[in-house]
């Protein structure tokens, strides 16, 4: 297992925005979306969208001019070989597990202690969705990302929904075709179904044991691709 490192928003934003300029192959002078804008397509707060760019200033990738807009300073930083894409997009993803297993850990055991018997029934419904289209060899990307949504809800710490909620947007990377692979995770399938079982039955020391289990074999697939 890495040595858990300690990441700010701020920074995988800056990440997010340096990948959306690549992909997007804007030049040097071209406009980005407004801070507004940018806020909803990340899922993050103006502040840590704010730090983000005045990060990205510093180092020349992008000049704010108050009035106008954000634009692209330095074209030559986006020149990368396909390698160097998945290498930042490998980091990028290692980064937002070490975020995952801290805040997605913490509502694992909190789930664990106060789920209810409804939501025992709606992660039964959602892992047997999950299996079907599993089976049938078709995308299970969206009903593993409600899966984890699931499990947040059933944490019942409005405080901690409410921070996942401001993560969402680098959240869901690892739903969204992740290095270009939507099967990349399908592994973890057992351990989903280990999890839910240890939540189900209040025992937290299992549900957590199966959480980190799955949480390394994301790491190991992430690392290995």
């Amino acid at each position: 297992m890495r040595k858990v490192q300690k990441i700010l928003v701020h920074e995988l934003v800056s990440q997010e925005i340096q990948n959306f300029i690549q992909e997007n192959e804007l030049k040097e002078g071209d406009k980005l979306p407004s801070v507004e804008e940018m806020t909803l397509m990340f899922g993050v707060g103006r502040s840590s969208l704010r730090e983000a760019l005045r990060y990205l200033e510093a180092i020349d990738i992008v000049r704010v001019e108050n009035g106008k807009g954000i634009f692209v300073r330095d074209v030559d930083t986006f020149r990368f070989s396909g390698k160097v894409k998945i290498d930042r997009e490998r980091n990028f993803l290692l980064n937002t597990l070490d975020v995952r297993r801290a805040l997605e850990g913490k509502s694992v055991e909190l789930a664990s202690k106060n789920i209810t018997p409804a939501q025992i029934k709606e992660l039964e419904e959602c892992l047997e969705q999950y299996r079907i289209l599993k089976e049938s060899d078709k995308d299970t990307s969206q009903i593993d990302l409600a899966f984890h949504r699931y499990i947040i809800k059933a944490s019942h710490n409005p405080i901690l929904e409410t921070v996942m909620e401001s993560f969402s947007g680098l959240y869901e990377k690892f739903f969204n075709e992740p290095l270009g692979n939507k099967q990349l995770f399908d592994e973890t399938y057992p351990y989903h179904i280990t999890m839910f079982k240890a939540i189900a039955a209040h025992d937290t020391q299992g549900a957590l044991v199966e959480f980190n289990k799955l949480m390394d074999c994301v790491e190991e697939k992430i690392v290995s691709f």
